[in-house]
Protein backbone atom coordinates (compact mmCIF):
# COMPACT_ATOMS: atom_id res chain seq x y z
CA UNK A 1 0.00 0.00 0.00
CA UNK A 2 1.34 2.84 -0.94
CA UNK A 3 2.22 5.59 1.90
CA UNK A 4 -0.33 8.11 0.78
CA UNK A 5 -3.46 5.63 0.93
CA UNK A 6 -5.30 4.43 3.84
CA UNK A 7 -7.26 1.94 4.28
CA UNK A 8 -9.54 4.68 4.92
CA UNK A 9 -9.71 5.72 1.55
CA UNK A 10 -13.48 5.43 0.16
CA UNK A 11 -14.96 4.58 3.53
CA UNK A 12 -17.59 6.96 5.32
CA UNK A 13 -17.22 8.73 8.44
CA UNK A 14 -19.86 7.16 11.04
CA UNK A 15 -22.74 9.38 12.83
CA UNK A 16 -24.68 8.44 15.61
CA UNK A 17 -28.08 7.00 13.57
CA UNK A 18 -25.38 4.94 12.36
CA UNK A 19 -25.91 0.66 13.61
CA UNK A 20 -23.62 -1.35 15.43
CA UNK A 21 -22.64 -5.18 14.96
CA UNK A 22 -21.16 -7.92 17.26
CA UNK A 23 -20.23 -10.76 15.96
CA UNK A 24 -21.85 -12.81 19.04
CA UNK A 25 -25.04 -11.20 18.96
CA UNK A 26 -28.34 -10.80 17.10
CA UNK A 27 -29.13 -7.16 17.48
CA UNK A 28 -27.82 -4.24 15.89
CA UNK A 29 -28.23 -1.05 18.14
CA UNK A 30 -27.51 2.43 16.90
CA UNK A 31 -24.31 4.68 18.11
CA UNK A 32 -24.69 6.95 21.51
CA UNK A 33 -22.40 10.18 21.04
CA UNK A 34 -21.46 11.15 24.57
CA UNK A 35 -18.17 12.64 23.73
CA UNK A 36 -19.18 15.99 22.12
CA UNK A 37 -21.96 17.67 20.73
CA UNK A 38 -20.32 20.14 18.42
CA UNK A 39 -19.39 18.06 15.08
CA UNK A 40 -22.16 16.87 12.36
CA UNK A 41 -21.33 14.91 9.25
CA UNK A 42 -23.09 16.57 6.34
CA UNK A 43 -25.88 18.10 8.05
CA UNK A 44 -25.91 21.75 8.49
CA UNK A 45 -29.01 22.20 11.00
CA UNK A 46 -27.13 19.79 13.40
CA UNK A 47 -29.65 17.42 14.19
CA UNK A 48 -27.91 15.17 16.98
CA UNK A 49 -28.51 11.55 14.47
CA UNK A 50 -25.54 13.48 12.53
CA UNK A 51 -23.21 13.51 15.24
CA UNK A 52 -19.67 12.48 14.14
CA UNK A 53 -18.97 9.21 16.14
CA UNK A 54 -15.69 9.14 18.10
CA UNK A 55 -13.25 6.36 19.02
CA UNK A 56 -14.41 7.50 23.07
CA UNK A 57 -18.31 7.24 21.92
CA UNK A 58 -18.79 3.08 23.44
CA UNK A 59 -21.70 3.00 24.32
CA UNK A 60 -25.39 2.30 22.56
CA UNK A 61 -28.71 3.20 22.45
CA UNK A 62 -30.79 0.78 23.32
CA UNK A 63 -28.40 0.62 26.38
CA UNK A 64 -28.48 -2.48 28.45
CA UNK A 65 -28.21 -5.35 26.31
CA UNK A 66 -27.63 -3.72 23.42
CA UNK A 67 -26.60 -6.57 21.09
CA UNK A 68 -29.17 -9.01 22.15
CA UNK A 69 -28.57 -12.64 23.12
CA UNK A 70 -24.71 -13.22 23.20
CA UNK A 71 -23.50 -16.39 21.61
CA UNK A 72 -20.55 -16.77 24.34
CA UNK A 73 -23.06 -17.63 27.06
CA UNK A 74 -25.21 -20.20 26.31
CA UNK A 75 -27.97 -21.11 28.65
CA UNK A 76 -30.60 -24.40 28.30
CA UNK A 77 -32.81 -22.15 27.08
CA UNK A 78 -30.65 -20.85 24.39
CA UNK A 79 -28.34 -18.27 25.03
CA UNK A 80 -28.09 -15.20 27.61
CA UNK A 81 -28.28 -11.66 27.24
CA UNK A 82 -25.65 -9.40 26.42
CA UNK A 83 -23.30 -8.27 28.56
CA UNK A 84 -21.63 -5.57 26.81
CA UNK A 85 -18.56 -4.34 28.62
CA UNK A 86 -16.25 -2.32 25.88
CA UNK A 87 -12.38 -3.24 26.22
CA UNK A 88 -10.89 0.43 25.97
CA UNK A 89 -11.82 2.69 22.86
CA UNK A 90 -12.73 1.83 19.27
CA UNK A 91 -9.48 0.97 17.24
CA UNK A 92 -8.64 1.21 13.29
CA UNK A 93 -10.36 4.84 13.65
CA UNK A 94 -9.26 7.63 11.36
CA UNK A 95 -6.55 8.96 12.83
CA UNK A 96 -6.20 12.13 10.53
CA UNK A 97 -9.75 13.41 11.68
CA UNK A 98 -10.13 14.66 14.95
CA UNK A 99 -12.86 16.15 16.77
CA UNK A 100 -11.96 17.40 19.96
CA UNK A 101 -8.60 15.65 19.99
CA UNK A 102 -10.68 12.66 19.82
CA UNK A 103 -10.32 10.59 16.32
CA UNK A 104 -13.58 9.86 14.29
CA UNK A 105 -15.14 6.39 13.11
CA UNK A 106 -15.14 5.19 9.77
CA UNK A 107 -16.50 1.86 8.46
CA UNK A 108 -13.85 -0.33 9.31
CA UNK A 109 -13.42 0.46 12.90
CA UNK A 110 -13.88 -1.74 15.64
CA UNK A 111 -14.27 -2.02 19.25
CA UNK A 112 -13.60 -5.04 21.77
CA UNK A 113 -16.06 -6.52 24.25
CA UNK A 114 -14.45 -7.95 27.26
CA UNK A 115 -16.75 -10.97 27.39
CA UNK A 116 -15.33 -11.98 23.42
CA UNK A 117 -17.32 -10.03 20.94
CA UNK A 118 -15.71 -7.99 17.71
CA UNK A 119 -17.84 -5.04 17.37
CA UNK A 120 -17.63 -3.32 13.78
CA UNK A 121 -20.22 -0.97 12.20
CA UNK A 122 -23.18 -2.04 10.26
CA UNK A 123 -24.24 0.87 9.25
CA UNK A 124 -22.53 4.33 8.91
CA UNK A 125 -26.01 6.37 8.84
CA UNK A 126 -24.85 8.88 5.89
CA UNK A 127 -27.64 9.27 2.99
CA UNK A 128 -26.75 10.24 -0.28
CA UNK A 129 -28.45 12.73 -1.88
CA UNK A 130 -28.61 14.65 -5.25
CA UNK A 131 -26.78 18.05 -5.75
CA UNK A 132 -25.88 20.77 -8.48
CA UNK A 133 -22.58 18.77 -8.36
CA UNK A 134 -23.80 15.44 -8.60
CA UNK A 135 -25.98 15.91 -11.27
CA UNK A 136 -22.94 18.30 -13.50
CA UNK A 137 -20.44 15.54 -12.86
CA UNK A 138 -22.45 12.58 -13.59
CA UNK A 139 -21.57 10.45 -16.45
CA UNK A 140 -24.53 10.34 -18.58
CA UNK A 141 -24.70 5.81 -19.37
CA UNK A 142 -23.34 5.35 -15.84
CA UNK A 143 -26.24 7.78 -14.05
CA UNK A 144 -28.86 6.27 -16.87
CA UNK A 145 -27.59 2.49 -15.23
CA UNK A 146 -28.42 3.03 -11.83
CA UNK A 147 -31.63 5.52 -12.19
CA UNK A 148 -32.82 4.94 -15.88
CA UNK A 149 -35.72 6.95 -15.23
CA UNK A 150 -34.74 10.85 -14.52
CA UNK A 151 -33.26 12.45 -17.49
CA UNK A 152 -29.93 13.54 -16.51
CA UNK A 153 -29.75 16.05 -19.50
CA UNK A 154 -33.03 17.53 -18.59
CA UNK A 155 -31.54 17.62 -15.16
CA UNK A 156 -29.02 19.57 -16.53
CA UNK A 157 -31.21 21.94 -18.31
CA UNK A 158 -33.08 22.79 -15.33
CA UNK A 159 -29.90 23.58 -13.66
CA UNK A 160 -29.14 26.27 -16.03
CA UNK A 161 -32.10 28.10 -15.93
CA UNK A 162 -32.87 31.01 -13.63
CA UNK A 163 -34.52 30.43 -10.06
CA UNK A 164 -37.15 32.51 -9.75
CA UNK A 165 -37.31 32.56 -6.19
CA UNK A 166 -33.77 34.15 -6.12
CA UNK A 167 -34.98 36.68 -8.75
Amino acid sequence: MSENLSAHDGKHFVIQKGKACCNQGDLFPQFKVSSHQKHYWNHKEGTADYLAVTEEDVQFNPSGPSFGKCRLKPSSGGYLPCAYAPAGKWQKTYEKVKIMGKSCLSEISELMCSTGGIITVKEHGQTSTMNRQNITLADSQSYHFINPFMDLKESREELEEPDPIYE
